[in-house]
């Protein structure tokens, strides 16, 4: 049987500020990317998160970003591999003492935003956040985009990585995903989305946002926690992948 682990970015609330949909989505993912303070949530949304994780008995991993909450992880920032090493580091421990307060060990790291658009094609600051995660465990798995230079770097550093595809974005003719400033980077229909995600697990392609068809592996697909019809996309995703005898199963049952 074939089997695609379903993710979500979630624990992005910030204090008073409430974002997603976290309680409904839990029970119907096999892996979680919860944030780790830099580009959202906070300790407590952190422990709140994890315990919601580990009662539904789901993966978790650390989804660390850039430290730019106004932003929400999502605009460049000008960071040296070093840096960018040392903030991995740090976010990925923070989740790690949630996990272990709740008997629970990380499956995986997924980096955030624009930290994981630019180490999608910088292979020195991929390369860095792979050395981070190594540092930290060596059986934490990177769940990175794609045929990205996260996946090569992950192959050099010697750790595991699972190759993440989405629901909800457009591609590049090279991979990427299109900006989300560009028009047409969101797919918001969640049939339609569907039908992509099957072809990319069934065929290993997908339409790029030219129109052309393009090689991709998927090991993972990716909702967005932080968009108005999550729930939507994640229940026609499993609705499509239940017919046609695909199961949803965490990373560390694929790799």
């Amino acid at each position: 049987m074939k089997m695609i682990d379903l993710n979500c970015d979630l624990g992005e609330s910030f204090g008073a500020y409430k974002m997603g949909c976290d309680e409904e989505a839990i029970p119907l993912i096999s892996s979680a990317n919860i944030a780790c303070g830099f580009h959202a949530g906070d300790p407590v949304v952190m422990a709140k998160t994890v315990k919601m994780a580990a009662d539904a008995g789901i993966q978790i991993g650390a989804h660390p970003g850039f430290p730019d909450l106004m932003g929400f992880g999502r605009r460049n920032m000008a960071v040296t591999p070093a840096e960018a090493k040392a903030y991995v580091q740090y976010q990925v421990g923070a989740l790690q003492a949630f996990a272990a307060a709740n008997g629970m060990k990380l499956q995986h790291v997924k980096p955030h935003g624009n930290l994981y658009n630019m180490a999608g094609k910088d292979y020195a600051l991929a390369k860095a956040i792979c050395e981070a995660i190594a540092s930290v465990s060596g059986d934490l798995i990177i769940l990175a985009l794609a045929g990205s230079e996260m996946i090569r770097a992950a192959e050099e550093v010697g750790i595991r990585a699972a190759q993440e595809v989405f629901a909800d974005r457009a591609y590049e003719e090279d991979g990427a995903l299109v900006a989300r400033s560009k028009p047409g980077a969101m797919i918001t229909d969640e049939d339609e989305a569907a039908k992509r995600v099957l072809r990319m697990v069934q065929e290993g392609k997908v339409t790029a946002i030219t129109g052309k068809d393009i090689s991709i592996k998927a090991d993972s697909v990716c909702v967005h926690g932080d968009s108005p019809k999550t729930l939507a996309f994640i229940r026609k995703l499993r609705e499509e992948m239940a017919a046609n005898g695909i199961s949803i199963s965490p990373l560390t049952q694929i790799l």
